[in-house]
């Protein structure tokens, strides 16, 4: 279904009789309305944060993301083992542990923590969509630790853009964040890229700009769990949680400047294959 230039296009999913099981609707979350919401297995906190802030990240279980773009403000990681300042895009990934952050400007951030996380699963506006699991969604087990547990930042600035792969990949033992290259106007109707996954959500945050999630959800043989396809059009900050296994592309559609963030929980195993395509693989081995 991708391009034959798309670096993607040697990825296959795998082939495998149908589980039979409902499919779930899509979600198109605004953040500024629902700053906090929630997957199968992730919960993303979006904070317009301000100069002097002081968020509490509570103590986790599990790990901390933060994704930092070109509109965050420098801030400082606080731990336990000390102090990490972050003046640039990128990705920041904390311990378990306790931890807070200490904002030195104004923007958005937004932090990604497991979503058993006793100090944040209270607070998600999406709880209802996941009162029960979805079957079809493979649920997180973590993988492999770091043989160094500290706070590591990954900047944007060290990795260009670079064709022979697709975005910049970072993965976490519970994440996977892809930073998407930035679409300058509308992406070419003509050149969308259909696909669909077995077993994981995706989560595509809207950072910049506006987009048209296309989505279509294959046919069971009850035909009363159909739907008709949908194109829903949503501006930024907003997260769409796009579930297993409908068919979907997304299409960049303001004229200026747009920026998608793909995040996957747990880590997916076949951009992780590819060699060169995560960025920190030597810090976090697979399983």
């Amino acid at each position: 279904m991708y391009e034959k230039d798309d670096p993607r296009s040697a990825l296959a999913t795998a082939a495998r009789p149908d589980s039979g099981a409902a499919i779930t609707a899509a979600q198109y979350l605004d953040l500024r309305a629902t700053p906090v919401v929630r997957a199968q297995n992730v919960i993303l906190v979006h904070t317009d944060a301000r100069d002097g802030d002081d968020l509490d990240n509570g103590t986790l279980d599990g790990e901390l993301a933060i994704i930092v773009t070109d509109a965050s403000p420098a801030f400082t990681v606080l731990t336990g083992d000390g102090a990490t300042k972050v003046d640039s895009p990128g990705l920041v990934v904390v311990p378990p542990g306790a931890s807070r952050i200490s904002v030195h400007g104004d923007g958005p951030l937004v932090r990604l923590v497991e979503a058993t996380e006793p100090a944040w699963r209270d607070r998600v506006a999406n709880a209802d969509a996941y009162a029960q699991a979805h079957p079809r969604v493979t649920l997180l087990e973590r993988w492999p630790a770091p043989a160094e547990e500290r706070v590591r930042f990954y900047p944007l600035s060290e990795v260009p853009d670079d064709p022979k792969r697709f975005g910049r990949i970072f993965r976490t033992r519970s994440f996977m964040v892809n930073f998407l290259p930035l679409q300058d106007g509308p992406r070419d109707p003509h050149k969308l890229s259909p696909h669909h996954h077995d077993d994981f959500e995706q989560l595509s945050l809207a950072v910049q700009g506006e987009y048209v999630h296309h989505i279509r959800t294959p046919w069971l043989p009850d035909s009363s769990t159909w739907r008709e396809d949908e194109h829903v059009r949503i501006g930024s900050p907003s997260v769409t949680v796009i579930p297993p296994p409908t068919v979907h592309t997304s299409e960049a559609s303001d004229p200026g400047v747009n920026q998608l963030i793909d995040i996957f929980s747990p880590p997916r195993v076949d951009f992780s294959e590819k060699p060169g395509w995560v960025l920190n693989a030597d810090d976090y081995p697979m399983p």
